[in-house]
């Protein structure tokens, strides 16, 4: 029971954080208000939040849920898929720095809105995790089936 709910808890988590960078792929976006960069940057909080839990459940599950370490530690797609999610949270460090600017910004400029270059770099990098982070899924599903293992 326990190995199904690490698994429950640990895919709502990853769904969770998929939306949220959903959301900030549509929130990004040009003439940007004062209150859009403020909730993009509460929103932004918590995918850092989200990605610290989904780290925190995986390895709880991967260490003692039903397949256990032995199983993981040599799945080579369980290698990729942590490599995937560690470039996923690299490529997060620009829009999180960004936000955390604006939203300064904004505090002492009513009329803030973000330069428009910034704004494209911003979603650029944004878009980079959706397709890195479409390759965890990938994984996750193979090494569910076997796959992987040396």
């Amino acid at each position: 029971m326990a190995d199904l709910a690490l698994a429950i808890v640990h895919h709502l988590l990853v769904f969770s954080l998929a939306g949220i960078l959903a959301f900030e792929i549509g929130a990004i976006r040009s003439n940007m208000t004062r209150d859009e960069v403020l909730r993009t940057a509460r929103v932004d909080l918590w995918y850092g939040v989200l990605a610290g839990a989904i780290l925190a459940v995986g390895f709880v599950r991967a260490i003692f849920a039903a397949k256990g370490w032995a199983y993981y530690s040599v799945n080579v797609l369980f290698w990729s898929k942590m490599c995937a999610f560690a470039i996923v949270g690299l490529l997060s460090i620009g829009p999180t720095v960004a936000l955390i600017r604006w939203r300064r910004a904004s505090e002492h400029q009513a009329g803030f809105s973000p330069a428009e270059h910034e704004l494209r770099s911003v979603r650029r990098l944004l878009w980079a995790q959706a397709a890195v982070f479409a390759l965890i899924p990938a994984f996750a599903a193979a090494m569910a089936r076997g796959y992987g293992t040396l």
